[in-house]
């Protein structure tokens, strides 16, 4: 057997031990450090490590800094101890979010639709607005030609279209608006990994669902910085890791992703942990050797579990607009993606991409995001998305 570790000298313990200090909310009870396991491996397992690490870390440079701060990991990360409760429903932050994406559909329909005939020239402006609202070609031309079939040559105001095409567009993401589902009982521990481009909002949505999992449904759970490439990435998973109350495992920058993710899992099973999110370091689809580093963690896990990790989540921006449909297709050429969160849906008025990335994946769309906020990352509900969108 290998043993794999990398001591730290006291300089770097004592800076670990005062960053510690510096993160944790002064209110919070002494929590426990981040857990650095060691791992027992045979020599097939060490092997398929050591596989493409140069190739890996040569890349590494190519992969852009995230625009996500620690600074701002904090605010949001401060943001779990406030009280929102009269800040209005779900139904109300999702429609507060999406206004930019509302109102921009909803004036071009007044601006086209004011008591007028469903002509071909009205149908003709009909399918530029909706690809406009980046629902793309495929759902815009599927959904004008039903407006086509069913009411075509009538008068149809402002208030019908709006109706109308909140429910063709619920009818497209209703089959792919499927909550995350972490209770099958021969999978604990349930092993979620999490990955996506930088700047996506993966620190983020993990620590949200480590709050939402642990804190509120008081599940057991773990988390794994897979991140190894940069050290701000540890750091604020770390923040969140805190904030939620959940054990972390991390090793050293520069490690090896697949050993910290192997490590973690061996730790979760002796443990007794209900989810482990492994993080993974934000990457460019179109980075070969990065995209097989993420192929590697798979490859590894399944030396312990063949039959994790039982959900692969791709985080996307939903500001990057029809590119979310690239991100997708090229994640989905690398790993057997199982769903899909989309964040920043308050940050554009893109957030027409939902409807097109469900009609042209047919993924699951697990959550949303429309802020920074705690309760702005729901799971998704296709009826109340369709209205929101369009402000019916």
């Amino acid at each position: 057997m290998v043993f794999w570790r990398k001591k730290k000298n006291e300089g770097s313990q004592e800076k670990e031990h005062h960053d510690d200090r510096l993160l944790r909310h002064k209110n919070d009870p002494a929590l426990e450090p981040a857990t650095e396991y060691d791992a027992e491996m045979n020599e097939a397992t060490v092997k398929e490590l050591n596989k493409t690490a140069t190739q890996i870390l040569d890349e590494t440079e190519l992969t852009p800094v995230p625009e996500h701060t620690l600074g701002a990991d904090l605010k949001e990360a401060e943001d779990l101890d406030e009280d929102h409760s009269e800040e209005g429903g779900w139904f109300s932050r999702l429609s507060k979010g999406l206004s930019k994406s509302s109102n921009k559909l909803g004036q071009s329909i007044t601006d086209v639709f004011t008591k007028r005939k469903l002509d071909q020239d009205a149908l003709d402006e009909l399918e530029e607005i909706l690809i406009l609202a980046d629902m793309g070609p495929k759902t815009a031309t599927k959904i004008v030609s039903e407006f086509a079939e069913n009411r075509f040559d009538k008068e149809i105001e402002e208030d019908e279209i709006k109706n109308a095409l909140s429910s063709s567009i619920a009818t497209i993401l209703t089959p792919v608006a499927k909550p995350l589902d972490i209770t099958e009982a021969d999978k604990k521990p349930f092993v979620m990994l999490v990955c996506g481009v930088n700047g996506a909002g993966k620190t983020t949505t993990i620590g949200k669902l480590a709050y939402e999992y642990h804190i509120k449904q008081h599940k057991k759970v773990m988390i794994a910085a897979a991140d190894t490439f940069r050290a701000a990435a540890v750091e604020q998973l770390e923040v969140w890791a805190n904030r939620a109350k959940c054990p972390l495992i991390k090793k050293d920058i520069g490690d090896d992703p697949a050993a910290v993710a192997f490590e973690a899992l061996e730790k979760a099973k002796a443990d007794n942990v209900d989810l482990l999110m492994i993080d993974t370091a934000g990457r460019l689809q179109n980075k070969a050797n990065l995209m097989e580093e993420l192929a590697k963690v798979i490859r590894v896990i399944k030396k312990q579990d063949e039959s994790a990790p039982h959900a692969i989540v791709l985080v996307l921006d939903s500001t990057t607009g029809q590119n979310a449909h690239s991100q997708v297709q090229n994640f989905k050429d690398v790993v057997d993606l199982t769903g899909l969160v989309v964040t920043k849906l308050d940050g554009s008025a893109k957030g027409g991409v939902v409807v097109s990335l469900a009609e042209e994946f047919e993924l699951p769309i697990h959550a949303v995001g429309v802020g920074e906020k705690i309760e702005d990352l729901s799971p998704f509900k296709a009826e109340e998305f369709a209205k929101a969108l369009v402000g019916a």
